[in-house]
């Protein structure tokens, strides 16, 4: 793609990356076909290709961002299926980027859009609060379908969202560290997560005693928290920079102490952020060498298992399993063969989903944002899943347990979940009857005590 930045434009850092990848665009369309919103929608300007020209006219003629851009930038989700696909390697994701930081630098939103961004921005990311807000979410549940009468239909999605129990706490919640009896093999940090540790704090748990019973030491630092995507994907770089940072700073501190064999990250969403956090500190003299290292020992949860010595399941099951991918996770990160693989290992049927490569609608808080849009990929998706009669789903992130779930009654767990049954651990919540009623199930369960330290 030819571009006409001037000399003084391509002395910002941001428009120089911009023009790079800009140029590698050769307008083949190949990304239309596999896009979650052009496939729905049928609009060029909601494809990348589209999207890449509302962008490049953007940046080149310096403007602030027309409420068309910000309308088309907004509905994309990120999944980059594009980047899966593009024959030319167009850097998709950090364009999108870039665009999504200048919009939110000169763009005005209306009050309401602008109100429930900043409302996200400051719950989400901070456990504490959030757990509040399901409290609160809880009790308002009945009222979404008035919202939605009301045009309020953001809030309507979220009361939508929310489970409908109390949230409860984790075992092994706070920072701490959780010890195997046996000889240490390994040592590695696990990112706490946010709102994961709150919708479903099983995840944890069931990471911490899978690794556990395989020699490796998980160490959860206090000071981390959120990975900072979800600031990151509104455009919001000073929030964004602030949660990294302080994810850096923990982590290199762990790291000073004793080397690290792996930070973990068990989101994928979080995966893909953390995976990035070099590029995205790259221009920063003071963090972008330890933004590089931190990135270069990041692996999720699977990606790290499934290079590491697997023993032999406890629990052996006959249960059909439909892999859901993660967009941020086949796309993003490209770990595609090891979380099926494991769970083949350890005696699941897996099972591919039609359309694999379409999004289910989650992406971080778009199903929030764009609820219409997110609801059709949402349909779409669990009709693909139920055709072909999954006794379960299994996935390796939480937004896309969330967002699936409210459109199937077919139980949805994290892939770890069924990793740590199979080695011994608890049946995953929702599987207790099915599990119960299998001829092929043989439960060796014996529950493992783990020396750690815990603070709330």
């Amino acid at each position: 793609m030819q571009t006409n930045f001037s000399e003084e434009q391509l002395q910002d850092p941001r428009i120089a990356e911009a023009d790079s990848i800009l140029q590698k665009c050769v307008h083949c369309g190949l990304c239309t076909a596999t896009c979650s919103t052009y496939v729905l929608l049928g609009d060029e300007r909601d494809s990348p290709r589209g999207r890449i020209y509302l962008m490049k006219d953007m940046f080149e003629n310096a403007s602030s961002a027309s409420k068309e851009v910000r309308t088309h930038v907004d509905r994309c989700l990120s999944c980059l299926s594009c980047m899966s696909t593009c024959p030319s390697g167009v850097d998709y994701m950090h364009l999108v980027d870039l665009a999504r930081e200048h919009i939110e630098e000169t763009s005005e939103r209306p009050a309401r859009d602008q109100m429930i961004r900043n409302m996200l921005a400051s719950v989400l990311p901070f456990p504490s609060r959030f757990r509040m807000a399901l409290w609160a979410a809880m009790l308002a549940r009945p009222f979404r379908g008035l919202f939605r009468k009301l045009h309020l239909t953001e809030l309507a999605a979220m009361l939508e969202l929310a489970p409908g129990r109390p949230p409860v706490r984790g075992r092994y919640a706070g920072g701490g560290v959780a010890r195997p009896h046996a000889h240490r093999a390994k040592r590695v940090a696990m990112l706490p997560g946010c709102a994961q540790q709150v919708l479903r704090p099983q995840i944890n748990d069931a990471t911490v005693r899978l690794f556990a019973r395989q020699g490796i030491e998980v160490i959860v630092s206090r000071e981390s928290g959120c990975c900072g995507a979800l600031t990151h994907h509104m455009g919001r770089k000073e929030e964004t920079e602030l949660a990294v940072k302080k994810n850096i700073d923990a982590w290199y501190e762990l790291m000073r102490e004793e080397p690290l064999d792996a930070i973990i990250i068990n989101a994928s969403g979080c995966g893909t952020t953390v995976k990035d956090y070099g590029h995205m500190l790259s221009d920063d003299p003071q963090y972008s060498r330890r933004a590089e290292e931190i990135s270069a020992i990041t692996k999720d949860v699977t990606e790290f298992l499934f290079d590491y010595e697997q023993d032999a399941p406890q629990n052996w099951s006959s249960i059909k399993v439909a892999y859901h991918s993660a967009c941020s996770m086949q796309h993003g990160q490209r770990v595609t063969e090891e979380p099926k693989a494991l769970l083949r290992k350890a005696g699941f049927t897996v099972m591919d989903i039609p359309e694999g490569h379409i999004c289910c609608g989650s992406a971080g808080v778009y199903n929030i944002l764009q609820p219409e849009i997110a609801s059709q990929l949402r349909d779409r998706k669990v009709q693909n899943i139920e055709s072909i009669k999954p006794d379960i789903i299994a996935t390796g992130n939480i937004g896309c347990i969330t967002q699936i779930a409210t459109g199937t009654k077919i139980p949805i767990v994290h892939t770890v979940e069924l990793l740590d049954w199979a080695l011994g651990g608890p049946i995953p919540k929702g599987l207790e009857s099915m599990a119960k009623n299998s001829k092929n199930v043989r439960s060796l369960y014996k529950e493992q005590e783990l020396e750690k330290d815990q603070t709330e």
